[in-house]
């Protein structure tokens, strides 16, 4: 059971969006990746569409970067990932930082991603309602 507080696990963002649960706030931020081949990088991984995603192109780690202009309240973070389509490219630890600037970063949360095959398992929450300021850079 859940409270109206806290953010169902597995439950898809987007109709949190549409109720009004959340509020998609990456559209706020700068982002940046340790590398990404032509045509697999921020567009794609922000887009929306399923079929299109981020592939890095670099040695590990792999990095995304989401830099806020001001100090930002991050109440859930999720992110989506197909093990059945993605394979050895699905994350398998996922480490969300938090500073001022990229060598100041402090891991708040580490999450270990589970190998899932089904469909309805793919969207995993790695932050949730733990209330992060993140501080701009």
């Amino acid at each position: 059971m859940t409270t109206p507080n806290k953010t169902p696990p597995g439950a898809d963002p987007k109709q949190l969006e549409r109720t009004g649960t959340v509020r998609e706030i990456g559209s706020q931020a700068v982002w940046s990746l340790s590398s990404c081949k032509p045509g697999f990088g921020v567009d794609q991984l922000r887009d929306d569409n399923l079929e299109t995603y981020w592939q890095s192109d670099g040695s590990q780690p792999h990095l995304v970067n989401i830099q806020f202009r001001r100090k930002t309240t991050v109440k859930t973070l999720c992110i989506y990932a197909d093990y059945k389509s993605d394979e050895s490219y699905t994350p398998s630890k996922i480490s969300v930082r938090v500073g001022n600037n990229f060598h100041n970063l402090q891991e708040i949360r580490s999450c270990r991603w589970k190998r899932l095959s089904s469909k309805q398992d793919t969207s995993h929450t790695c932050l949730q309602e733990r209330g992060v300021k993140a501080p701009s850079p």
